[in-house]
């Protein structure tokens, strides 16, 4: 926002300490808090410490003192776009006329819009991998943080520049797979998926998953595996069939979470690319082959020459059946065929640490000069009310589009309450937006390794640190406008003395652009679920404490301004976290 200022200042910076004998210096430009006055400060201690380390006979508090005071005497009056400047202990510290500051950032939000933030493209790319359910089975609330976090890490990593792709690994294989399919062979042969599809995938595993505790139906289930490995066209037929009912109910809940994929891998793909890749690892010495009495695995630790850091990796069964591993290590290096990546992020849960570290390792040490690109993003779990354990097995486990629906009902009663003269349709739009923020908010206002304990009245508090609370902030500022008849109100001159609310929003509003580099550098959500709030904190305290509509011309006519800019900054810090910004509520 204030870069053409910045690079001015520091180019007649520079021109002063060449004068001093000091070239190449590193300049570091550090915002001022508000304290009357915005402004940014430049250090000059690393400067005179590093004459001091050079042998140059410098006191370096002193130097630095002496170098800001010989930058000031340099630059007289030629301030570009500073109002002035002062050293202090070691400080260059320049200031900007308040209301020109004030009246810049708004204008920069306002003329940016939707972009306000948004940083350059970098040119390179990053494959964040996510969800990743497994077919012929419910997706979960145990799938709901990992689908929420790595949503909101792509749409960060896109505004701060990348190029994302978003990645699906779907578990289309397996045991779980042929005991549903023989279900449905036995007890439901012909039937087809109503609109709910994944209610009615999972019933059928888990009535397949309790009868197959039962011995005669292993053994048919055992039979029925048997002729999957022999690639019976009849097997295969259906596992397409069915496969595909469970890819449309998990796209019905992506739209629902307005969330898509650009690619999509299957375990199916790489099972034989696996097996093979196997064989070169014992060829190749790095896997141990103890079939068919043990499995197929590498001793890490043995070859890295520590102990229990990386343990063993099993790669193989004794009996030759692939695991993970089997997959895993040929998906990533398909991943890195197809793209050129700078980096590809799991988003794989905490308990899965140590298993993503040997895979990692593994990847080093097959050769892969990518393998350091390689970044497990990891997440705790979430516990529901009552303590509610999650399983896929038994019927137990706790569906996604259930609590969705209690979510909806409890936020439906909510809006009922506040606006009852609202259409149905529109109560019926707003409380799933309401539903679905206050779901994505609870899981992305923790940080991403600790628990997420899920509480109904803390995630829709109109009131408290939740999405309601910031969601009816946008909602106000649109109210304002609204009555206003101003939505996007003209540019305007701002006052020099501005009340302390209108200072602490405009604040939080400039640092948008810098949060968002923090939080796609450290893959950390939670940077910009707690710049949300503070943003709707302190636009409540402007609306409780600076009147707008009822005021004089010349004040209405910039807080209006005011009013628009803090609206579009909250809606753009929202889509961040992939909620919407009801104009309504």
């Amino acid at each position: 926002m204030f870069e053409k200022e910045k690079l001015t200042i520091e180019s007649k910076i520079r021109a002063y300490l060449q004068t001093e004998g000091i070239k190449n210096a590193s300049l570091e430009f550090r915002q001022i808090p508000f304290s009357g006055e915005w402004g940014m400060a430049v250090p000059l201690f690393p400067i005179a410490a590093s004459e001091a380390r050079s042998g140059k006979k410098v006191i370096v508090p002193q130097r630095a003192q002496a170098l800001a005071e010989g930058i000031i005497a340099s630059l007289g009056d030629s301030l570009g776009g500073f109002s002035h400047a002062e050293a202090v202990n070691g400080y260059l510290n320049l200031y900007f006329s308040t209301a020109d500051y004030a009246r810049r950032v708004v204008d920069t939000v306002l003329d940016q819009g939707s972009e306000f933030g948004k940083n350059p493209d970098r040119d390179e790319t990053v494959m964040v991998e996510y969800s990743q359910p497994n077919t012929h089975k419910a997706f979960h609330v145990g799938h709901l943080r990992n689908v929420i976090l790595g949503g909101s890490i792509c749409r960060i990593l896109e505004f701060a520049g990348y190029d994302v792709i978003r990645a699906n690994y779907l578990g289309d294989i397996g045991l779980h797979v042929i005991k549903w399919m023989w279900n449905y062979l036995k007890n439901h042969p012909g039937e087809e998926p109503g609109e709910d599809h994944t209610h009615w995938m999972n019933q059928i595993y888990a009535e397949a998953d309790r009868l197959f505790q039962e011995p005669e139906n292993e053994a048919e289930v055992r039979e029925l595996y048997a002729r999957w490995n022999q690639r019976d066209p009849e097997i295969l037929a259906l596992w397409k069939k069915t496969r595909q009912w469970s890819l449309e109910g998990f796209n019905q809940i992506y739209s629902q979470l307005d969330e898509s994929f650009d690619r999509i891998y299957f375990e199916s793909e790489v099972e034989d690319p696996g097996a093979h890749l196997v064989e070169q690892l014992i060829q190749q010495g790095l896997a141990k082959d103890e079939r068919p009495e043990g499995p197929v695995f590498i001793d890490l630790d043995e070859i890295v020459g520590t102990q229990d850091e990386y343990r063993v990796l099993v790669v193989l069964r004794s009996d030759g059946s692939s695991l993970y591993a089997t997959k895993d290590i040929p998906l990533a290096i398909q991943k890195f065929n197809e793209y050129d990546l700078a980096k590809s992020i799991y988003v794989i849960d905490v308990r899965q640490s140590l298993y993503m570290k040997q895979i990692f390792k593994t990847m080093a040490l097959l050769g892969y000069e990518w393998a350091d690109r390689l970044y497990h993003l990891a997440y705790e779990l979430v516990n529901l009310p009552g303590n509610v354990t999650m399983a896929s097995r038994e019927g137990t486990v706790v569906l996604f589009d259930d609590l969705v629906r209690e979510a909806t009902q409890r936020a439906r009663a909510i809006v009922e309450q506040k606006n009852p003269e609202l259409s149905e349709e529109i109560k019926d739009e707003i409380a799933e937006a309401v539903a679905l923020g206050a779901l994505k908010y609870t899981m992305l206002s923790r940080d991403n390794t600790k628990v997420v304990t899920f509480d109904w009245d803390a995630a829709l508090d109109f009131n408290g640190q939740a999405a309601p609370y910031i969601q009816y902030a946008h909602v106000r500022a649109g109210s304002i406008l609204r009555k206003a008849g101003e939505f996007s109100p003209p540019a305007v001159d701002f006052p020099g003395d501005l009340e302390k609310a209108e200072v602490d929003l405009i604040e939080l509003m400039t640092r948008l652009p810098a949060e968002v580099l923090r939080a796609a550098a450290e893959y950390r959500p939670l940077v910009i679920a707690n710049l949300a709030f503070e943003l709707a904190k302190a636009f409540n305290d402007f609306y409780n404490t600076c009147q707008v509509l009822n005021t004089d011309p010349d004040v209405r006519a910039y807080r209006l301004r005011l009013v628009a800019a803090a609206q579009q900054v909250i809606a753009s810090s929202l889509g961040l976290l992939g909620i919407r910004a009801p104009s309504v509520m």
